[in-house]
């Protein structure tokens, strides 16, 4: 009697504990992708602007969902916490958390944002999120619309804009050209996909090795 092949191993549940910067795009990619077994928790965007409050926001819902879950992602690069996110997963060994420094280093992937970063150190990048929220995450929130001599302290070492696109939409283009012409700077789009929140995402979407 011929041997009948055991089924596929499914993914286990696997939480992803995610920047809301890059809720849109783990979105999207485990719909297109049917990763069903993903679940999305996300942290206000605007941490961001307040990087020493994500180590406490991660840890917290580290603890919550402890046993939960076998595998979990953690949605940030560093994000400028200095280092204290990887000291944080030290008491996590079965946590890990995006590759570089921040969004703009795993979107382009380290080798391209190096070649980026070494043409021109005074660059200041912007994704799709940050391109659709560029009034109320950069221009309200450093005063430049009550103080718009201000962009000059801001912005004097910076040379260039380089929008980092994860989609191909019009009207983010436009908002991001809009957002060069406003802090005088000079203008140029890559298209990056999600670079490397997609590989990491697919390797979550494997199903656990045993052992």
């Amino acid at each position: 009697m011929p041997r009948t092949a055991a089924p596929p191993s499914e993914p286990e549940p696997t939480l992803v504990i995610a920047c809301g910067a890059l809720a849109g795009e783990i979105r999207r990619a485990a719909r297109l992708n049917h990763w069903r077994h993903l679940a999305l928790e996300c942290l206000p965007a605007r941490l961001h602007n307040t990087p020493d409050r994500i180590v406490p926001a991660v840890k917290r819902l580290l603890e919550e969902k402890s046993g939960e879950y076998r595998r979990t992602l953690i949605g940030y690069a560093d994000c400028g916490t200095g280092g204290l996110l990887d000291a944080l997963l030290e008491n996590w060994p079965d946590v890990r958390r995006l590759p570089g420094a921040h969004c703009y280093e795993f979107y382009a992937t380290s080798p391209l944002f190096s070649e980026l970063h070494q043409a021109e150190p005074g660059t200041f990048y912007l994704t799709d999120f940050l391109a659709a929220h560029f009034d109320r995450l950069v221009w309200e929130f450093l005063g430049l619309d009550r103080h718009p001599q201000l962009r000059d302290d801001y912005f004097r070492a910076y040379r260039r804009l380089v929008y980092l696109s994860q989609s191909e939409n019009p009207d983010l283009m436009t908002a991001a050209r809009r957002a060069a012409a406003r802090l005088q700077l000079d203008f140029q789009h890559i298209h990056t996909g999600m670079g490397e929140l997609a590989s990491a995402l697919r390797d979550l979407a494997q199903p656990a090795r045993a052992g």
